[in-house]
């Protein structure tokens, strides 16, 4: 007699032993270390072997026989950083850098908020208008925007000087913005608000997309004004982005160099250095490669603060999701 298997024999699931669990949990951990494989190793057969000889270079003295000769230079040690530590003009330069980095920054951020604000107010033509001159703006060259801006403010033909002119009592015929360090930087500092206004301008506006309408209309209807619903309801929702924006256009703003090489025709003055126009003088036209190289490696430290604490934020703002 021929007897059948049980039920429980035929439809009982295979097993899976903890060893494949433990592999599947492992493959899982390991799907995003190996999705962005390719950036990391594109990033450092990039950028790693030139900061590598970019830092060994800071610890040499290179001169020009070295460069001409193609040996290898003497190694100076900390020679290059204390002198430059000891010389007054690079504390100077990093002061003027961090004074330029916090006001571009602030103006940045706060024409986008206004741009981004004003976007939700208006109608759907007139935000996709408004989009897409944001858009065209950001593809501009900063080529082509730094010779916009040279024309605006030519001592000779400048459209600035002609309106300010218009003004009662102001005379600005032949009036040389660059002349003056403040009015010159003033001008520079419109160059980078320029280029940076349309990456924050559509990042807080699709950030405001968030808030929900109903929230707004609760404020209304318990009699909060503009300032307090903006404070309480609207801010803390793109609070996360609003940092982000701004770190990241510090660290940007923090290594400004084409926008001044531009507007001063490749010859700027000791008054518009910034970090990276001093490394740049110091190594290609006075010829003191390694002091601009230890220039270089300061800057580029600096910026690495600024990218550990842009990489916080994202962890925050990943956890709080």
């Amino acid at each position: 007699m021929v007897t059948a298997d049980p039920p429980e024999a035929t439809s009982r699931p295979p097993r899976t032993g903890r060893g494949g669990h433990r592999g599947r949990t492992a493959l899982r951990r390991a799907v995003p270390y190996l999705l962005i494989a390719p950036t990391v190793l594109a990033l450092t057969a990039v950028l790693g072997y030139p900061l590598v000889e970019l830092v060994l270079l800071s610890f040499q003295d290179m001169t020009r026989r070295e460069l001409f000769a193609g040996t290898e230079p003497p190694w100076a040690g900390l020679r290059q950083y204390r002198a430059i530590a000891g010389d007054p003009f690079f504390w100077q330069v990093v002061g003027r850098t961090a004074l330029f980095t916090a006001v571009s920054t602030a103006v940045t951020m706060a024409v986008a908020l206004a741009v981004a604000l004003l976007a939700r107010r208006v109608s759907p033509w007139v935000r996709v208008t408004m989009a897409g001159v944001l858009v065209a703006v950001w593809a501009m060259p900063v080529m082509v925007a730094a010779s916009v801006f040279r024309w605006l403010t030519d001592s000779d033909y400048g459209v600035a000087n002609y309106l300010l002119g218009l003004v009662p009592g102001a005379d600005f015929s032949k009036h040389n913005w660059f002349e003056d360090p403040w009015q010159g930087f003033a001008v520079i500092t419109a160059v980078v608000v320029w280029g940076s206004l349309p990456f924050a301008a559509i990042t807080l506006q699709a950030a405001l997309t968030q808030v929900p309408p109903e929230l707004e209309e609760a404020a209304r209807v318990d009699g909060a004004n503009r300032f307090q619903s903006f404070r309480h309801i609207l801010f803390p929702v793109i609070k996360a982005a609003f940092v982000m924006v701004t770190t990241l256009n510090a660290i940007w703003n923090f290594g400004v160099f084409n926008q001044i090489w531009l507007m001063r025709s490749g010859q700027p003055e000791k008054e518009y250095y910034l970090l990276g126009v001093h490394s740049f003088i110091e190594s290609f036209a006075i010829n003191r490669y390694s002091t601009g190289a230890a220039i270089a490696v300061v800057t580029v430290v600096l910026l690495l603060a600024g990218a550990v604490f842009y990489v916080r934020q994202l962890v925050r703002m990943g956890e709080t999701e």
